[in-house]
């Protein structure tokens, strides 16, 4: 899928997943909520890393693009490292490590891990990084024909007002973790669901996408996952933007509904 839908299905998963915490009886305070959508919005752009022309390889100028190289470049080693005789020939990274479920782990993980044990700026930082990608995605229109020093401090601006919302007592810097030194261990969390949000929306479209790397499939350890092919769809086309799009927008309403007890 192209980057605005990415983002959108990482903001209604996230929503979504609100509901079911709710439910739960583990109810996400409504500034988790939030800081939660906006960042599963910006990591659902993170998996396309490996690819130069990406939404996410323009977010922070030279410095993202010459990351996404660096990705590009270690995704394909990795990938011809490990192949099969059966898995195809490539040229380039794209589609492989970063869009299979271990890379999500292991990125929320790392979050997770830098946000519990760093100091404030190490929070403001994911938060920042992930707020930009987010205004890349959701505001896609306005982000370009902006500069790109507007957004990142549009980005720098909400991390610090929403990092101090948070903050708080009671705001969610210890939802879910509430031990002592466990404070936004949670973080990692909507990191790992946007990346595979990305990963399951790309595995609809003709391509697939080899989310279970690096488990064997029909002689296969890059398989591309996916539905059968009459179901698939390519990026960009009519059935992402007219039926996929309204409806990532009313579950995530929805899910955003329920998860403030609104209904």
């Amino acid at each position: 899928m192209m980057g605005p839908a990415h983002s959108l299905s990482g903001a209604a998963a996230w929503l979504g997943a609100g509901a079911i915490a709710a439910w739960a009886g583990e109810p996400m305070p409504w500034p988790v909520l939030v800081v939660g959508a906006l960042i599963c919005a910006g990591a659902a752009l993170a998996p396309d890393l490996d690819h130069k022309s990406a939404t996410i390889s323009r977010a922070f100028g030279p410095i993202s693009r010459l990351l996404c190289g660096v990705v590009d470049a270690l995704s394909h080693a990795v990938y011809q490292a490990t192949r099969t005789k059966a898995d195809p020939r490539r040229n380039g990274g794209h589609r492989t490590l970063t869009h299979t479920a271990l890379w999500a782990v292991l990125i929320g993980v790392g979050a997770s891990a830098l946000a519990a044990t760093g100091d404030r700026w190490a929070v403001l930082g994911i938060l920042f990084v992930h707020l930009v990608l987010a205004v890349e995605g959701l505001l896609w229109r306005a982000a370009r024909t902006s500069s790109d020093i507007l957004v990142w401090l549009l980005g720098a601006a909400g991390a610090w007002i929403l990092a101090g919302v948070l903050d708080q007592p009671g705001n969610g810097s210890h939802w879910l973790f509430p031990g002592e030194g466990q404070e936004y261990l949670w973080l990692g969390l909507p990191i790992v669901l946007g990346a595979l949000v990305h990963d399951l929306g790309d595995a609809l479209t003709v391509s697939g996408c080899p989310i279970l790397w690096p488990l064997p499939i029909a002689r296969k350890r890059w398989y591309p996952v996916g539905p059968p092919k009459v179901m698939r769809f390519r990026a960009g086309s009519w059935v992402e933007v007219k039926v996929l799009t309204p409806a990532f927008l009313v579950l995530g309403g929805a899910g955003g509904l329920v998860a403030l007890d609104l209904v």
